[in-house]
């Protein structure tokens, strides 16, 4: 997948399915919360793009996502060093950089499923 403006696609991290009329909301168990985003949905202009913009200031905020997003995750084999990102280009660029750089293979978890990918420093 290639997007040029590095926005995730609907493919790349899942949400709790919800009726495209209604205002969604986003709950996250840690927190004991459920937030509606009408806000960020009507006001701030986030659109298509406001789970997606919550899951990120919520991680930002409290070190976590929110219940029901699914991640791509890149690991790296040989050191702690770790990537987590809700696009699938964007945590295999990290993956190919890391994996450039240090000569280590790096281990991607897919968002959606229990399929790996191996990125190694060709």
């Amino acid at each position: 997948m290639t997007d040029p403006d590095d926005s995730p696609t609907d493919d790349d991290f899942s949400t709790a399915d919800s009726d495209p009329d209604e205002t969604p909301t986003v709950t996250c168990q840690r927190c004991d919360q459920t937030w509606d985003l009408a806000r960020e949905f009507d006001q701030l202009g986030a659109g298509n793009h406001a789970v997606e913009q919550f899951a990120l200031d919520h991680k930002r905020h409290t070190g976590h996502f929110p219940d029901e997003i699914r991640t791509w995750r890149a690991a790296c084999r040989n050191c702690p060093e770790e990537a987590e990102r809700l696009a699938s280009d964007a945590v295999t660029r990290w993956a190919e950089t890391h994996a450039r750089h240090t000569r280590h293979e790096v281990e991607i978890r897919h968002a959606r499923s229990d399929e790996t990918t191996l990125v190694t420093a060709d």
